[in-house]
């Protein structure tokens, strides 16, 4: 292969990524809903963060490629764990920085 031609290949296209942050309500603390989101959001390759809330709802900020992030949102949170009951789940675009990785962080 030359240079000419390597350097006239465009890279690939590269996805930007969705940011999402939701609120799931319904029978959602108490039953591994942060501990399984984790797992979840990791193995989708996910960055972002889930909490509970003090009202009794699950938040979350998931940030990856779009496909995922809808994946997470609209199959799996919708679902959650085995012994959870999702009642509500509410999704809104977000601009907060996600970090690296996927956390579990405190009680907001």
């Amino acid at each position: 292969m030359n240079a000419v031609a390597t350097a006239a290949t465009p890279p690939p296209m590269r996805t930007s990524a969705k940011t999402l942050r939701v609120v799931i309500k319904g029978r959602v603390q108490g039953v591994f809903f942060r501990d399984w989101t984790v797992q979840t959001a990791r193995e989708l390759g996910l960055n972002g963060w889930v909490r509970n809330r003090r009202d009794g709802s699950v938040e979350a900020l998931f940030c990856g490629d779009p496909p995922a992030v809808d994946e997470m949102v609209e199959r799996r949170c919708r679902i959650g764990p085995p012994a959870a009951v999702v009642t509500a789940l509410n999704s809104f675009p977000s601009d907060e920085d996600p970090g690296q990785g996927f956390q579990r962080k405190s009680t907001a």
